[in-house]
């Protein structure tokens, strides 16, 4: 199935290079050289995947990718000039999934684009996990709390997936860096801490006191079983609560 990639840059001889090489990589291209047009073209085409440059005239990026996820979990992934560290971390943190600074290699922007799609397709052939009355379906990639779906970027469920599926286990900073980013992303404690406040805000019934994603205190992050988990195959699912096909 040939997917469909939104490619949001005001500046004509980059966006031509970013679609040339994606539709060399078998992607169909939509292209949007400002905000507003990237809105519009996204409501119309369901894009797979949005490439998305920070530095638009008009709305800028930022803005592009807050409205975005609002309405959708789709995968972002951010092109920037601007090197610091804060600018990166700052998109990241209201919901662009992966980053690339230009110059940027081609190569590497359709690998960047291709481990995306990967991901939010990956968990297909992974388990359900049921905690109470919180599910996490990898296949769909979605979480439901109280039988309410809980919409999440590709970012927030890659880490409560890592943490869930390794309940009571605490992992640093550094270590859910590594496994949410990879080891050559160039972002700092203070992402992982973001994307733990957005998950806590999105489950916790009181975000300030969790039961599940826990501090622990000089050392990093765990999820916490904090009633009866389980796993179940997804066909063998059948409500909010744990069915009895599941198992402790």
């Amino acid at each position: 199935m040939i997917r469909t990639i939104l490619v949001v840059e005001d500046e004509r001889r980059i966006a031509a290079l970013v679609a040339k090489n994606l539709e060399a990589a078998d992607f169909t291209c939509v292209l949007a050289g400002d905000g507003d047009t990237a809105l519009a073209e996204f409501e119309r085409v369901g894009p797979a995947l949005v490439v998305l440059d920070l530095g638009l005239p008009g709305l800028g990026g930022l803005e592009v990718t807050r409205r975005l996820r609002r309405a959708s979990d789709v995968p972002i992934l951010m092109l920037t000039a601007r090197s610091s560290e804060a600018d990166k971390v700052l998109g990241l943190e209201i919901g662009a999934d992966d980053y690339l600074t230009k110059p940027f290699s081609p190569s590497e922007l359709v690998a960047r684009v291709r481990a995306l799609l990967r991901r939010t397709t990956a968990g297909q052939r992974e388990r359900v996990l049921v905690f109470g009355t919180l599910r996490i379906d990898p296949a769909r990639r979605e979480a439901e709390k109280d039988g309410r779906r809980v919409t999440l970027t590709t970012l927030e469920f890659d880490l409560l997936y890592f943490l869930a599926g390794r309940a009571g286990q605490v992992f640093s900073r550094e270590a859910l860096m590594r496994h949410v980013w990879g080891d050559d992303r160039i972002v700092g404690d203070r992402s992982i801490d973001s994307l733990v406040s957005r998950l806590r805000k999105k489950l916790e019934a009181d975000p300030d006191r969790p039961r599940h994603l826990q501090t622990v205190w000089g050392a990093g992050y765990r999820f916490e079983d904090a009633g009866r988990g389980a796993w179940c195959g997804r066909a063998a699912w059948s409500g909010p609560s744990p069915a009895s096909s599941c198992w402790s």
